[in-house]
């Protein structure tokens, strides 16, 4: 961050520990009226303060910091393109490899995306912005939905690390954060104490974890002031699971004893023993009574934490798939969209926290990053649906040269030493936060259900489920989960949809999901090729159910946290493994009729 910005952490701390958020939002306001200006500080300090490094020194940048030439000079990149430094990196390689200062540790992509964890470099100066970004978002929330004293029940995990071979501790950006020296502290002072103790953030399995945030939870029912998770499923999640493991909660609690079977780290049991701190009757009995009275457990976050103030998570993107199941959880509470940003780094905050999720923008920070956006248009074959599945690209444009209204990918340049770096992103500019747009969040650019002349995202197959599931809501019957995939080992290829039920629903109304699944694909290069038979008829496979819990312990199973979890929505041959998860739990499967 420029150097400028360090009275933030002073405004927030106020000198004496406490949070100060107006001072942080005037702060904003400044930062935000000369983003321009922001922006090529931003640049100056981060190739100043890098020039030494091997990548930019090969690229003849000799030692300049202005935008011309840095564009001039400096190509756009991919992961594939600075893969070999980073893995020179986590070898052990200690000379200016992409950094001039020695990169301190790797973060870990989740692997959902693309079935492949990718390397990432992790400096001091993530951990900086991380605190900037949280702190900001804090603020708006917390003018929005005040919040004086409390306690918040956070749904977080820390994941499992590993040394790489150049000693550098490998683990997930979260995580990195999280062990930073700079986190509790500045959580401690920006919102309410979190209700679990560090023992249960770090615990050595996640459904020991889990149990343990949800007891805690309970522990402190009436001081709960925020729910929240990194994503929207792991709320979700949290709380299928209290339907399930409830009377077993209840049960510790009036015992005054954990469990033996569902917590056995030792470290884990000691923490959570010394909160239970004897049995507890009358306080089972209300959890009990409170319970009993939900119907189908709507409402179930207000019930049992009655001062909750909202919800937050991430809402956007993948994840707004599960919002519908997460208003059922939170009743009236207000749902509040997190901030947005990737294992590569943030990009900008949620400053209008009342706006619902489906509709939530993100202000982009202009000192936490150089940021581009490469213009995106709709070409030949593009969907009607969303403007964003066929792209004729433009040169990139710099933060507010972007225009209202119209798509891009974004490009970030990072303090941890990613240069003109493409994050894969499509964001459409909903407007503008003073001169510094505010972004909403539309798929990954690569997640592209394809076969021939068809390209279809991840927007446009989830408005494909959505509309399919209109008629399953006619049912009583939801999608639990969804994935899908592009088959083409037999000639002509075709689109396949997996998705779990929360119930069995008969072979009439299942076909005709399938049947609204196919039209519901309005990509023009999609339908010409259905109707020329290029494109054989969609299928729908219907699967056991849990088999997305299976999905979830496969990447658990690879290192990835559920904090960072995402139900791969376009699995790829290059996913095997969790191909076969799938494939091998369809219990059913239909094809949609004839294309006229």
């Amino acid at each position: 961050m420029p150097e400028k910005t360090t009275s933030t952490e002073e405004g927030a701390g106020n000198g004496n520990g406490t949070f100060c958020g107006e001072a942080v939002i005037a702060e904003f306001e400044a930062l935000t009226k000369d983003a321009a200006a922001a922006q090529r500080e931003t640049l100056r300090r981060i190739l100043g303060e890098n020039a030494a490094a091997e990548y930019l020194q090969r690229l003849g940048l000799a030692g300049r910091t202005d935008p011309d030439s840095f564009r001039a000079c400096v190509p756009l990149a991919t992961h594939a393109d600075v893969e070999p430094y980073i893995a020179r990196i986590a070898d052990g390689d200690t000379s200016a490899v992409l950094t001039a200062e020695p990169i301190t540790s790797i973060s870990l992509s989740s692997g959902t995306t693309q079935g492949k964890r990718k390397y990432l470099p992790f400096n001091q100066e993530l951990v900086k912005s991380t605190m900037q970004i949280y702190r900001t978002s804090y603020a708006f929330r917390n003018r929005a939905f005040p919040v004086e004293d409390g306690k918040a029940l956070q749904f977080i995990y820390g994941s499992r690390q590993f040394t790489t071979k150049g000693g550098l501790t490998a683990t997930t950006a979260t995580t990195n954060v999280y062990r930073s020296e700079e986190f509790m502290p500045t959580m401690r002072a920006i919102q309410s104490q979190v209700c679990s103790p560090g023992e249960v953030i770090f615990a050595p399995d996640f459904a020991q974890s889990l149990y343990c945030h949800l007891l805690c939870g309970l522990l402190f029912a009436d001081e709960v002031r925020i729910v929240s998770a990194t994503f929207a499923h792991s709320v979700v999640l949290a709380f299928q699971t209290f339907e399930r493991v409830w009377e077993e909660l209840c049960a510790d609690i009036r015992a005054g004893k954990l469990s033996s079977t569902r917590v056995t780290a030792p470290p884990v049991r000691d923490a959570v023993s010394a909160l239970l701190a004897g049995p507890n009757p009358a306080l089972a009995d209300e959890v009990e009574r409170r319970c009993k009275e939900l119907s189908n457990w709507y409402g179930v976050i207000p019930a049992l934490f009655p001062n909750a103030r909202y919800v937050h998570g991430i809402m956007t993107g993948s994840m707004e798939h599960y919002v519908k199941k997460l208003r059922h959880y939170a009743g009236g509470l207000p749902l509040v969209a997190a901030e947005y940003g990737a294992s590569e780094g943030w990009v900008g905050a949620n400053v209008e926290p009342e706006t619902p999720p489906e509709n939530a923008t993100f202000t982009v920070l202009p000192n936490i990053g150089y940021f581009e956006f490469i213009p995106l248009k709709s070409g030949e074959g593009g969907g009607a649906a969303a403007p964003d599945t066929c792209f004729a690209e433009a040169e990139p444009v710099g933060l507010t040269e972007v225009t209202v209204g119209e798509h891009y990918e974004v490009v970030m340049t990072t303090f941890a030493g990613l240069y003109r770096y493409r994050l894969g992103d499509v964001v459409k500019v909903a407007g503008f936060y003073n001169a510094t747009p505010k972004l909403k969040f539309v798929c990954r650019r690569n997640l592209m259900l394809t076969i021939n002349i068809d390209k279809n995202s991840e927007h446009d197959l989830q408005l494909a489920v959505d509309s399919a599931a209109k008629i399953l809501a006619a049912e009583k019957l939801e999608v639990v989960d969804y994935s899908s995939h592009a088959d083409v080992s037999r000639d002509p290829g075709h689109y396949v949809i997996f998705w779990e039920l929360n119930a069995d629903a008969n072979a009439e109304v299942l076909q005709a999901c399938c049947d609204e699944l196919d039209r519901a694909f309005t990509d023009p290069g999609y339908v010409g090729s259905r109707k020329a038979g290029a494109i054989a008829p969609l299928e729908l496979r219907v699967l056991q159910r849990g088999t997305f819990q299976k999905v979830l312990r496969h990447y658990l199973s690879q290192g990835a946290p559920v904090s960072q979890f995402k139900s791969p929505r376009c699995v790829g041959r290059n996913n095997a493994a969790v191909l076969q998860i799938l494939s091998g739990n369809s219990v059913n499967a239909f094809f949609s009729a004839a294309y006229d």
